[in-house]
């Protein structure tokens, strides 16, 4: 019976599922070239790019501004870089993910009110040094980044 149950709240979802535009975000760090990963308080323990959906009347540049802003207070100081725009459709998902180089930047000292409480944790680290939990996606968008080019255009 579970089965049954199981496979028609797919095919719901799959029909009648909402689409979500996302937007995510390799800053990197000038000196270094390291990039900002950040760590949900919420969900499985991952590191992802920081990054989210894409609010109603919102560009995607402005999106991927703002995101970067509340989840690790970084304010874009110059033009963002697409590298890609990937999708999801696994699952039933219609995610349609457009990844940002963001190279120009500045930290802007938050308090801990204006903090996100969805980021337990961020920082800068090496592509070639991810932490072990790092998301099979994040590490794969960093390697078309670093290597130069997309492989593929699904997430």
């Amino acid at each position: 019976m579970l089965r049954v149950a199981d496979r028609a709240r797919k095919l719901v979802w799959r029909a009648f599922g909402p689409r979500l535009v996302g937007v995510r975000a390799i800053v990197v760090e000038p000196d270094t070239n390291k990039v900002l990963l950040v760590h949900h308080s919420y969900g499985r323990p991952a590191w992802h790019l920081p990054g989210g959906g894409v609010k109603r009347r919102e560009t995607i540049a402005e999106a991927v501004r703002r995101e970067v802003h509340e989840e690790a207070g970084i304010v874009v100081t110059g033009p963002v870089r697409l590298l890609a725009t990937y999708t999801n459709l696994r699952e039933g998902k219609s995610d349609h993910i457009s990844v940002f180089v963001v190279e120009h930047w500045r930290r802007d000292d938050l308090d801990d009110d204006d903090r996100d409480a969805e980021i337990a944790a961020s920082g800068f680290f090496d592509p070639a040094a991810l932490p072990d939990k790092t998301t099979p996606g994040t590490r794969r968008r960093l390697d078309e980044w670093s290597e130069g080019h997309v492989s593929a255009y699904e997430w």
